[in-house]
């Protein structure tokens, strides 16, 4: 991976995609759906960043508005500048001269992303010509020359090949090496593992890698697996209901999470790293609908430690340690050092709920209210009352 010094501040030189402000939201009969609200970020040069969260939560929105790819009927506002040239409010033919060649983007779905009645060598050359002066034989080699880069076997034969003929993981691949093609300066890869198996997956990974390696470039991966995010991001921004709940380093998110949404989604996917038997820790219910919104946080409806103050109030994405670690939630501050079964209740279909004790599901009444956890003295103050439990489990109380 390139290296990036995260803890120096960025020049200009350094940032090649800044977005700020940037709302979408799309009219609909029963109403405005906002999809996305007021996302900011920074993208430097060489740099890998993150974006995950759950279905609905504006993650491919926010980079499809970028690219100029969303209905006539979506409405933009804010800012997102390349290299200080705004983007938004271009007309399709000059956006035409950016996409593919300035930016590049990898759709989630590369069966309906290739054209069924063209070669995908045909389809990489294509990519080429329409962005440089140079002959069909020129872009013919170039198109073996990138499908040999990510990986594919037997390049001067695969190109003649039809998508149909190739499996997932090699039109994902051919998806990669046409978004390449022109050396652009950011790449924006739209969960370009999904419905892969886990080797697959890692073919496909380390194609794009082999990607940002050969052009340099910057990378946006957005996905829904933390896994994949943990061994290929730099930075991790975190989006829910249409905004940034959470953003900082691999090790901020991952070691030292101050928002429960992010707290949830590490404690529901299994940990290699953790000693003995750890439980899952689920995320009860779903997320609002962005036709209506519910007042103050959006994550209320759903979070543990919700207080009188998260119905009042949505709480503003701040910084929470000084060193760009930022993260939107009232409560922040007394989260540190807390565990996804400090907060959220374990789960099991097999557990023995006669074994089960409060250190193992929630936070206890006494807890929340001394400011102890783990049985020692902490500095966390009062955040709220226990949540009742979901019908049936009143056992794991």
């Amino acid at each position: 991976m390139i290296g990036i010094d995260l803890n120096r501040r960025p020049i200009a030189e350094d940032i090649v995609l800044e977005v700020d402000n940037l709302t979408v939201s799309f009219p609909t009969e029963d109403g405005l759906v906002k999809a996305v609200r007021g996302v900011t970020y920074q993208l430097r040069r060489g740099e890998s960043l993150g974006i995950v969260g759950e279905s609905g939560s504006g993650k491919s929105v926010t980079s499809l508005a970028l690219m100029g790819l969303l209905p006539r009927s979506a409405r933009i506002t804010g800012s997102a500048r390349f290299r200080g040239e705004e983007l938004l409010g271009k007309s399709d033919a000059e956006m035409s001269k950016v996409r593919g060649n300035k930016v590049a983007m990898i759709f989630q779905d590369p069966l309906t992303s290739l054209n069924p009645v063209y070669k995908v060598g045909k389809q990489i050359a294509e990519a080429v010509l329409v962005h440089n002066d140079v002959s069909k034989k020129d872009a013919w080699d170039r198109a073996v020359e990138l499908l040999g880069i990510v990986g594919i076997p037997n390049p001067e034969q695969r190109v003649h090949s039809y998508p149909h003929e190739m499996s997932g993981g090699m039109r994902q691949r051919v998806v990669i090496a046409i978004a390449m093609a022109n050396n652009p300066d950011v790449m924006i890869a739209d969960e370009p593992t999904t419905a892969l198996d886990v080797t697959v997956q890692a073919q496909v990974l380390e194609a794009l890698e082999a990607a940002r390696a050969e052009t340099g470039a910057a990378l946006v991966l957005i996905t829904h697996d933390l896994g994949v995010i943990a061994g290929h991001a730099d930075r991790i921004c975190v989006m829910y209901a249409g905004k940034l709940v959470e953003s900082g380093t691999v090790d901020d998110i991952f070691y030292a999470p101050r928002m429960p949404y992010a707290l949830g989604l590490l404690g529901s996917m299994p940990r290699i790293d953790e000693s003995g038997r750890e439980r899952l820790t689920p995320i009860v219910g779903s997320p609002p609908s962005l036709l209506n919104l519910p007042p103050g946080c959006p994550f209320r409806p759903r979070c543990p430690l919700a207080h009188e103050i998260c119905e009042q109030e949505e709480p503003e994405l701040l910084n929470v340690n000084g060193s760009g670690h930022s993260a939107a939630c009232h409560f922040s501050d007394r989260l540190e050092g807390m565990k996804p079964g400090d907060v959220f209740a374990v789960t099991s279909i097999d557990v023995d709920t006669s074994e089960v004790t409060v250190a193992e599901t929630e936070l206890s009444e006494a807890e929340l209210v001394d400011g102890s956890v783990d049985g020692g003295p902490t500095s966390h103050a009062p955040l709220a009352e226990p949540r009742t439990t979901e019908p049936g489990r009143e056992g794991l109380q």
